[in-house]
């Protein structure tokens, strides 16, 4: 199947709330998501799924409980499926994040900031195959 072409610094105009992924495309069974993050966000995990941080403008820092991880534009990391980590952004910043459609975006944490799949696929021209 062939897909339209996105824009990724386009489509980062249309986001206006930090820490509310958007759902951009599906590549197999991952889903492909552009968020702006800044402040701090949750501690929690993914327990069945790894979390790729890709970071597309400004800085990332990924906190486990036994070190931190500080990425920089153009760099990648991958959160391990079971490991807690909160994502900071002392200053807005720009990522996508590719993981499994079933990923929860907060995993099990209840937190005003959730995002269920449904609303992440807004306007997205796809529908929802997992969590």
């Amino acid at each position: 199947m062939i897909t339209d072409v996105k824009r990724l610094l386009s489509e980062f105009d249309g986001i206006t709330e930090y820490w509310s992924p958007r759902i951009i495309g599906q590549a197999n069974d991952q889903y492909i998501k552009l968020a702006k993050l800044k402040g701090e966000f949750i501690w929690h995990d993914h327990a069945a799924e790894d979390e790729l941080f890709f970071v597309v403008k400004g800085r990332l820092e990924i906190r486990y409980r036994d070190r931190s991880v500080m990425l920089q534009e153009g760099d990648l990391h991958v959160t391990p499926k079971g490991i807690e980590h909160c994502p900071v952004a002392e200053d807005e910043c720009w990522v996508m994040l590719i993981e499994p459609i079933s990923t929860l975006h907060t995993g099990d944490v209840a937190d005003p900031r959730a995002r269920s799949i449904k609303e992440q696929l807004a306007d997205s021209g796809l529908t929802a195959k997992g969590g």
